[in-house]
């Protein structure tokens, strides 16, 4: 078979197929043809052409339309119809004019073009040649693509040898590995086990921190006491009633600092709490992220409430965790979005919704963007910078102010809204010292019952509140406080939580559950004084919540709150009564 490329690497000729009738034609053809240098071969008749097709293949047919039996179009049709030769061109020869529906015809059947008699030798060269060389690059393409197929076949069996070699040689390190792994596993029980005992080791040595403050604290109560009671007898007067006081003082923070090794270990913080307003905490927030809100183009967008609002807490702490709340913000907006502050005060507790227009959250990232080092966006063109921890922290230190906080929003690119619920303080805690409220300390008729098991710390509480005008009663039996409280209706009970056989926060259920247990000021006096022991005394129906050894100031304020509400009652009923 002649492929049309030498073996040199030089065009040989390529085969053209003449087909006519007519001898004179024939000859014709090859006149014009022959000086292209190519292969002419000569057909007679359709199906002789056919039978050529058969033996040889061809660049290019030159086809006449009008033979006899078997005419031009049919064997065009005959040809395209075998899949050898359904791409070979055929040229159309016609001595009579024909229509567009037969041009049409012909080109459906496979005709690359029509030349008509007398054939222009020019035009008939320069269209084989065409042909023919477009031949010549298919047959060049085959032939490459068959040695690219070999040389790939070559390649994948080279391949296969070495994938196999290669595989042989990953058997052999994944034993090895696998008899590592079991060594390592081994290694990793080993030290699992070892792990689960030192944590096992430091939670009881949490444990131990924990109730050794507590004990320590119980024992401190009744001093604090009598200092206080020392105080109020002589005035202040004695010249080591201030050392004891200071010396005291540096005992409480020591065993505050021993707890706080258990507050360590757990990521936990110390607080110094104080009194001290919402506003003056937000101001301070508000100072601290300046800068990260003006670098960002973020207008601030707040309306501090006119009247002060209370807080017993850590301002330096709670500013903090708002400030977080506002870089926040600032870092995951776009530049010149604005930030705001929204404030919702009720009638124990305040809302504090800090809202931005920025990235958004989905709903899987709010249930974790409070976790250590949880990363909302780290798109490089963002630069948010930060490590993470920022919104932890804030959550850890509105927990540790009895507060909560969540986070909502609208899915992403639809902005976020961090909100902050804080219990409000009685007025008296960030308005009054303890100076002052001695001034203004109108006792009345004001009931107090002390109930400690604690015999030394009950009796110096109930001296202290005599001292300072109340009618106090002192109990140390948890069981005789239900029949003493509904014949006596105490004002306020000061109650100790951990007393044998009826806990505290059992007795302050029962007392609640009496006739006019509703308006009655629980006060637990305890040695514990985590965010936790907090809660549990809230649920159980305590109006406050002190850590021995209770504070003068904090005592005064709780009881001269509650004269300021009886009188308040009282003027109420008067007033209704006298219309």
């Amino acid at each position: 078979m002649n492929t049309g490329i030498g073996e040199d690497g030089a065009h040989a000729p390529v085969n053209v197929l003449l087909v006519d009738d007519q001898p004179a034609r024939l000859l014709t053809y090859r006149a014009i043809l022959e000086p292209l240098g190519e292969r002419l071969v000569d057909a007679h008749s359709g199906a002789e052409a056919l039978q050529r097709l058969m033996e040889e293949e061809f660049a290019v047919i030159l086809l006449d339309v009008n033979m006899p039996g078997m005419d031009g179009f049919e064997t065009a049709s005959l040809i395209h119809d075998h899949p050898r030769f359904e791409q070979t061109p055929i040229i159309f020869v016609t001595a009579v004019n024909v229509s567009d529906l037969d041009r049409m015809r012909g080109y459906k059947l496979g005709a690359v073009d029509y030349v008509t008699v007398p054939v222009i030798p020019e035009i008939l060269r320069s269209k084989v040649v065409v042909l023919g060389e477009l031949h010549r690059q298919r047959l060049a393409l085959q032939q490459a693509n068959e040695q690219l197929a070999a040389a790939n076949q070559s390649l994948q069996a080279e391949k296969a040898r070495e994938l196999a070699a290669l595989n042989d040689a990953l058997r052999i390190k994944n034993a090895e590995l696998a008899e590592r792994n079991r060594e390592l596993q081994t290694q990793v029980g080993e030290r699992l086990q070892a792990e689960a005992q030192l944590r096992e080791q430091d939670r009881r040595k949490d444990e131990f921190l924990a109730t050794l403050a507590h004990e320590l604290r119980n024992p401190l109560a009744p001093l604090r006491n009598a200092l206080a009671i020392r105080r109020l007898r002589d005035g202040g007067d004695d010249a080591l009633q201030p050392v004891m006081e200071r010396q005291l003082d540096l005992l409480v923070r020591l065993i505050d600092d021993l707890l706080d090794v258990a507050r360590i270990s757990r990521g936990k913080l110390n607080l110094r709490r104080e009194p001290t307003t919402l506003q003056a905490v937000l101001r301070t927030a508000i100072e601290t992220a300046a800068p990260v809100l003006e670098n960002g183009g973020h207008p601030l967008q707040v309306a501090l409430p006119g009247p002060p609002l209370p807080l017993h807490a850590d301002p330096h702490r709670l500013a903090q965790a708002f400030a977080n709340l506002l870089g926040n913000a600032a870092k995951y907006s776009d530049s010149g979005r604005p930030v705001l502050i929204e404030i919702e005060a009720g009638d124990r507790d305040v809302a504090v919704a800090v809202r931005d227009q920025g990235i958004g959250l989905t709903a899987a990232q709010m249930q974790e963007i409070f976790e250590m080092f949880a990363q909302v966006d780290t798109a490089v063109d963002r630069a948010r910078g930060g490590l993470g921890i920022g919104l932890t922290l804030a959550r850890h230190l509105v927990r540790m102010h009895d507060g909560d906080i969540e986070v909502g929003s609208d899915g992403p690119g639809r902005g976020s809204v961090f909100r902050v619920r804080l219990p409000l303080a009685e007025a008296a805690a960030a308005t009054v010292s303890g100076d002052a409220a001695t001034a203004e300390e109108d006792p009345g008729d004001l009931r107090v019952l002390v109930l400690d098991d604690n015999q030394d710390a009950a009796d110096t509480l109930a001296d202290l509140l005599r001292m300072l005008g109340y009618d106090c009663r002192c109990l140390y039996d948890p069981h005789a406080a239900e029949a003493l409280v509904a014949d006596w209706q105490p004002d306020i009970v000061f109650l100790d939580i951990g007393m044998p056989g009826l806990s505290g926060y059992d007795l302050a259920r029962r007392l609640r559950a009496q006739a006019g247990g509703e308006g009655r000021q629980l006060v637990a006096v305890t040695g514990w004084g985590q965010p936790e022991d907090r809660r549990r005394t809230r649920e159980s129906g305590f109006d406050h919540h002190l850590v021995k050894p209770p504070e003068l100031a904090a005592i005064r304020m709780i009881c001269a709150q509650r004269r300021r509400d009886s009188q308040i009652a009282a003027g109420s009923a008067g007033s209704s009564g006298a219309r």
